[in-house]
């Protein structure tokens, strides 16, 4: 019986760790939408909303790493259970990124709102979409324990990075071809930026969820390894 209730307990630990992973994704995929909503409709109050809810997402990875800490000191897990809360604090750590990159975005609305909108913002919404589609499906991997839906979210951290090459290249033109254009161009470059970092974020927990579950890394392609390789030598 008391077997019985140290494994009940355990278990009960155990999921507490994942409802906090879940509940910290669920606040910064929020932060995202919010974020570029404000952005599009130069809604300064909901800019706001997302500022403030920056310091709920810190709260959650406090917890989550005091109660993974907690988990590998009283505990002493093995195999599957050691990797899942090792890398609780990892994918907490990414995804409270992901929310400071909202924030920053949401910090950009202000500006943006004192002038008139210009044609690439058009472009914004799409990438961000992409991005926050990535933080839902890669939050889906993880409570599902789905290997192969992370590695699917992890090919499309390609497609948020040629959507940032392309508003990159795009707002240079606008700035050579209208100076005034310069301010606004500057804000949504750094937008763009975020976006594609929240994309890559997204990549980090792919990889982490992989590790996870079949205790190694995602396969990189051939290209991929030469290229890292090469800026080491």
């Amino acid at each position: 019986m008391v077997s019985q209730h140290i494994v009940k307990s355990y278990d009960q630990e155990i999921n507490l760790l994942t409802r906090k992973i879940l509940e910290m994704g669920g606040v910064v995929e929020h932060q995202i939408a919010r974020a570029i909503e404000a952005l599009i409709k130069r809604d300064l109050e909901e800019a706001a909303e997302v500022i403030e809810r920056d310091d709920q997402v810190d709260r959650i990875e406090e917890e989550i790493d005091q109660h993974a800490i907690r988990l590998l000191a009283t505990r002493q897990p093995m195999a599957f259970d050691l990797r899942l809360i090792a890398m609780a604090m990892k994918i907490s750590n990414d995804l409270e990124r992901i929310g400071d990159y909202a924030t920053n975005i949401a910090n950009r609305c202000e500006r943006l709102a004192a002038v008139p909108p210009i044609k690439p913002l058009s472009a914004v919404p799409r990438m961000a979409q992409i991005a926050q589609e990535m933080v839902k499906d890669i939050l889906d991997a993880y409570v599902e324990r789905d290997a192969d839906k992370a590695v699917a979210v992890w090919h499309r951290d390609k497609e948020v990075d040629d959507m940032y090459t392309s508003l990159v290249r795009e707002l240079l033109t606008y700035m050579m071809e209208d100076p005034r254009n310069i301010s606004a161009c500057i804000d949504l470059l750094f937008i763009a930026k975020n976006l594609e970092r929240i994309g890559d974020h997204a990549t980090n927990i792919a990889e982490k969820i992989h590790y996870m579950i079949h205790g190694s890394l995602i396969n990189r392609p051939r290209h991929d390894e030469d290229t890292t390789q090469s800026k080491t030598e």
